[in-house]
């Protein structure tokens, strides 16, 4: 393994298992109304391109480290997609009643 796959291992497993508390808070709690959909949809969007050109060079640690993260990121967002309509129902709910 030459020095830039090990710089790039170190990287890709520090920048992946950043993701590891927020998805254990969010598997934990199911609390996703504070995370922006917008901002997990590019950034899952982001992660898959690195992982396309991650294999169109054949670069391990670029593919191995983010489809690591795209499985991480897609299960936030998938439990952020799933809480939606309850999240918009508490938002309504909150803002009704300060209102009275």
């Amino acid at each position: 393994m030459s020095a830039l796959d090990v710089i790039g291992s170190i990287a890709g497993t520090l920048t992946t298992l950043a993701f590891v508390p927020q998805v254990v808070k969010t598997l934990r709690t199911r609390q996703t109304r504070d995370i922006s959909t917008a901002m997990w949809l590019m950034f899952c969007a982001g992660v898959a391109l690195w992982l396309v050109y991650g294999l169109l060079l054949a670069a391990w640690p670029i593919i191995v480290a983010n489809a690591l993260t795209l499985v991480l990121a897609g299960v936030v967002l998938g439990v952020k997609l799933a809480n939606r309509r309850r999240d918009k129902a508490q938002v309504c709910g909150t803002r009704t009643s300060l209102n009275q």
